[in-house]
């Protein structure tokens, strides 16, 4: 009984009738959206209650109780559904009495009190069917400690809260679940869910897959690169590693598999480039616009922010492939389209993704980059047979658009009720205060703990909410240590995305292990030493700004050429054969490459810049040895 209570739902999948009208509704409700967005002007507060309530009214149809609900919606999902409708009726009648509302001065009303329960039990149930124990428990414990840690001892107690002010902070105000991560939500990140559902729908997913096997295909490895490259491709659009992974490893690691990978690596291989796709401008996921509307940093500037660390990510595992391919003597794909036929076919596809770095490099809103980027999407589509969009195919994309956004709507309303709950009861200056306290006055060490803080809230949560309550919990206490927001921010963000890869939970590494026929932790284990560079860039780029594209152009470009370098040695070290100590040596020159000290960091390139012409006039590389030469080796 307790397990089915903490059980996460499935969406369902629907045939027939009731198919076309759920589509058709999800369809109405994202065009309602886009028009709020972009006509209407409503208060923060109306316009998340509408969303919110409008998307659980969905929700409760779409994805069942459990696993084992059936596939039809219940009596009982027919209630909840029918609940969420009059709580957006309610709340849109009292539209009046929101606006003048003053929280905590005007006592909420018997019926305000009643249906101020009622969403918050819809919002609890709603993040239990889409993310699972794991956030939902986290929220529960935020609820109780709110209302009887009045009974705690100091410094963990606080003051008597009672019932009508906590529905009041956490259901009548933008502090709670109509706050910054629902409101992200029913604008950025779902204008950009809809033009990554409209892109899948013209055909998108299927040219990057092309165009990945056209650029490194028939190379050593080749299906590992097409996955690296399609991967991050799409991850950008879609900014889930689980949807990415089920996506593009369907096709990938079979192939893999097929021509010599072993199922372990080609899963993590996946793993590994799908989880980049959150990080990787230009759109990266939904947590990065979270961070641009909390920390009141232009989105394009995180964007340009982020350039370097994704693009070295994705060199870091690509290297590691290649070099995996050369020592095991792994061979390309036979056939692979030429690179121009494939952007000659598929040059709709390029011109929105141009469009959304033309409208974030002019400065447009991410509201507006990503209307002109769908409209551009749109209008492209009719210039091809393949491509063109029929009204039933866009209103299918806009009712896909609606059916994504389900557990990112859990997610970030879930996140606001704990945000609230801190702000309500001053937890989160207690809980940065307790961090500077275990960390020390030393920066490495607060850097480790909050690197530990947001994986292991990742591990049981999505990416928005493990980063929003990391940032909540721990941000202030980096602020404290004197490090800048952007890095602060951003080095948050790198460690919840990767929780998606992190033994034990791993939640990505589950989905590539049903495609691999594989274990789950043994892919994620691999995984993890994939995407090494990514766990140890968030502390460089604190250390040198200039990995964020901070500061003059020389010290820019300068740590960019030092990133290159250290990846490149990250790589020959963790994917070739050499002794401990030179194993060590290649990972501390690899730190000096990216340090902030021209006297540590010049020398290392330089250096590695003759080694590496040398290498390459000689046709070889250090210490990867083919299977031919490990034969000629083992002979003599």
């Amino acid at each position: 009984m307790i397990g089915r209570l903490f059980d996460t739902g499935r969406r369902r999948q629907f045939d027939g009738a009731f198919r076309f009208w759920l589509f058709a509704a999800s369809a109405v409700f994202a065009t309602g959206v886009v028009y709020a967005n972009i006509f209407a002007l409503p208060d923060a507060l109306l316009i998340g209650i509408l969303f919110v309530c409008g998307i659980y009214s969905l929700l409760f149809l779409a994805v069942g109780a459990s696993r084992h609900s059936p596939a039809i919606p219940s009596v009982f999902d027919w209630v909840l559904s029918a609940a969420s409708v009059a709580c957006g009726i309610y709340f849109f009648m009292i539209r009046g009495y929101l606006a003048n509302h003053i929280t905590l001065l005007n006592p909420l009303g018997a019926d305000q009190l009643f249906f101020g329960a009622v969403l918050l039990a819809l919002t609890l149930e709603a993040t239990r069917r889409t993310t699972g124990p794991g956030l939902t428990i986290v929220v529960l414990v935020f609820l109780a400690y709110n209302l009887y840690g009045h009974v705690l001892p100091p410094p963990f107690g606080h003051g008597y809260i009672d019932f009508g002010s906590f529905i009041d902070t956490l259901m009548y105000t933008t502090d709670g679940v109509f706050g910054v991560p629902i409101q992200v939500a029913a604008s950025y990140v779902f204008l950009f869910v809809m033009f990554g559902a409209l892109l899948s729908k013209a055909g998108g997913a299927d040219f990057m897959f092309q165009l990945a096997a056209a650029l490194t295909g028939k190379s050593p490895g080749g299906p590992a690169k097409i996955a690296v490259v399609s991967s991050g491709m799409y991850g950008m659009i879609s900014g889930s590693p689980t949807s990415d992974v089920a996506t593009t490893g369907a096709v990938t690691i079979p192939i893999m598999k097929r021509l010599g990978y072993s199922a372990r690596f080609a899963g993590a291989v996946e793993v590994a480039a799908s989880t980049g796709g959150s990080a990787m401008p230009p759109v990266m996921g939904s947590a990065a616009f979270i961070l641009a509307e909390y920390t009141g940093i232009d989105y394009r500037d995180v964007v340009i922010a982020a350039l370097i660390p994704a693009l070295l990510y994705y060199l870091a595992v690509y290297l590691q492939v290649h070099f995996r391919a050369v020592r095991q003597g792994l061979r390309g794909i036979d056939q692979a389209d030429p690179i121009l036929e494939t952007l000659k076919s598929g040059w709709v596809f390029v011109l929105p993704l141009a469009v959304i770095v033309w409208a974030l490099l002019v400065g447009y809103t991410p509201t507006y980059v990503a209307v002109y980027a769908t409209v551009a999407l749109v209008i492209a589509s009719f210039f091809t047979r393949r491509t063109r969009m029929t009204p039933r195919g866009v209103m299918e994309g806009l009712g896909e658009t609606t059916l994504r956004m389900l557990p990112v709507a859990g997610a970030c309303a879930a996140a606001g009720l704990v945000i609230g709950g801190l702000t309500m009861t001053g937890l989160a200056m207690k809980a940065s205060n307790i961090v500077m306290l275990v960390a020390g006055s030393g920066t490495l060490p607060l850097l480790l703990f909050g690197a530990a803080i947001a994986i292991l809230l990742g591990m049981g949560m999505p990416t928005p909410s493990a980063y929003i309550l990391g940032a909540v919990l721990v941000g202030p206490a980096f602020v404290a240590a004197d490090i800048p927001v952007l890095p602060a921010n951003m080095f948050l963000l790198y460690y919840a995305v990767l929780s998606a890869l992190t033994p034990p939970i791993a939640v990505a590494a589950f989905a590539a292990a049903a495609i691999a026929d594989e274990d789950a932790l043994k892919i994620a284990v691999t995984s993890v030493k994939l995407a090494a560079f990514g766990f140890i860039v968030p502390f460089f780029f604190v250390w040198n700004e200039a990995l964020l594209w901070q500061g003059a152009g020389l010290n820019i470009a300068i740590a960019a050429l030092g990133g290159v370098v250290a990846v490149v040695i990250l790589a020959l070290a963790l994917e070739s054969e050499m002794a401990h100590w030179l194993r060590l040596l290649c990972f501390v020159a690899a730190g000096a490459a990216m340090a902030p000290y021209l006297e540590l960091s010049v020398p290392i390139i330089v250096g590695a810049a003759v080694l590496g012409v040398i290498w390459w006039r000689r046709g070889t590389l250090p210490l990867i040895r083919t299977p031919g030469e490990i034969a000629v080796r083992s002979d003599s």
